[in-house]
């Protein structure tokens, strides 16, 4: 996902057709987060959790999609599935994360949202850059402008979305994770924003997300440097919020999500989309708008009456 600086370059999957650049920079706007979709993963035992790779789901599908259920109703996991690109943007995949969002963002039994790769290495190497160099000129603007949307939605989401990072998440790939409201890394795990090695820069979102999460100062010093990073140092940045050792399955990020999607579960799925809410606007209102606001429901009075009664809430998202 890139925005060209300099010359004209064949690269990264979500720059728009340009003309007549003359060595000038256009930055492109960016529209704010985009949310993610339910997966994959079947339960073990218990309460572990075996993930499906790649050779587990439908051939030809490049996304999973998984609505959990049990004690886990209300999870859904997105698993992208495009093992011979490594999990890269395409046309096809866009088109069906956006479906997916769409999907999600109209259910209300939906609490969390977690996205992830079901092939072991990787989450996302960013813009599918041999399908674009096959791409006539005239279809590059309709979909440099879908894929924008699409992570755009995948950031304004309801919900809670946790972008589970077991392995290369680079460009295009880490401006999806960053458009999450969470996420988790495997120590292994390699990150980076990396388009200013092809003379581009970040044209998903990556220069207004990730300055939020790690401060103006550092996200200049990272896209400058098109610095790639393991999970140990992004938790150091504040990159990621938890970091966690990689197993031998490669799903380490995935069942430390899983087991914050289950810290979520039983709280009140109306409370925790106005709490998203007013955090994300939060910074751009005035503090008294919400600290005013009061939320009508009857999960609200299901809460107060729990308290009372020193037994535990049943919400039900009404």
């Amino acid at each position: 996902m890139a925005v060209l600086v300099g010359c004209r370059v064949l690269f990264h999957a979500f720059r728009p057709p340009m003309t007549n650049l003359d060595g000038v920079c256009r930055l492109q706007d960016v529209m704010q987060h985009v949310l993610v979709r339910r997966t994959q993963h079947a339960r073990l035992a218990s309460n572990s959790v075996m993930r499906q790779y790649s050779s587990d789901a439908k051939s030809g599908d490049d996304l999973s999609v998984r609505y959990l259920d049990g004690d886990d109703s209300g999870i859904v996991v997105f698993g992208i599935n495009r093992p011979k690109a490594k999990n890269a943007i395409s046309k096809n995949l866009v088109k069906m994360m956006s479906e997916a969002v769409e999907s999600v963002k109209k259910n209300n039994k939906v609490r969390t949202v977690i996205l992830c790769s079901m092939v072991p290495g990787i989450f996302c190497a960013g813009a599918d850059l041999k399908e674009r160099a096959k791409m006539d000129q005239r279809e590059v603007g309709p979909f440099v402008s879908k894929a924008r949307a699409l992570i755009t939605e995948l950031g304004n989401l309801p919900m809670p979305t946790i972008a589970a990072i077991d392995g290369v998440a680079l460009g295009g790939g880490l401006e999806m994770a960053l458009a999450c409201d969470i996420r988790i890394a495997g120590t292994s795990a390699k990150m980076g924003l990396v388009e200013t090695k092809l003379a581009i820069i970040p044209g998903a979102g990556g220069t207004q997300r990730l300055p939020r999460a790690i401060g103006v100062s550092l996200a200049k010093e990272l896209i400058f440097s098109a610095r790639v990073m393991d999970g140990t140092e992004a938790k150091t940045l504040g990159l990621v919020n938890h970091t966690v050792e990689q197993n031998e399955s490669g799903d380490a990020a995935y069942l430390r999500a899983l087991e914050l999607a289950r810290e979520f579960n039983p709280q009140g799925p109306i409370a925790i989309r106005m709490a998203k809410l007013a955090i994300n606007q939060g910074i751009e209102v005035r503090v008294y708008m919400f600290m005013q606001f009061v939320i009508p429901t009857k999960d609200r009075l299901e809460g107060l009456a729990a308290f009372k009664e020193k037994r535990p809430p049943r919400y039900k998202g009404e």
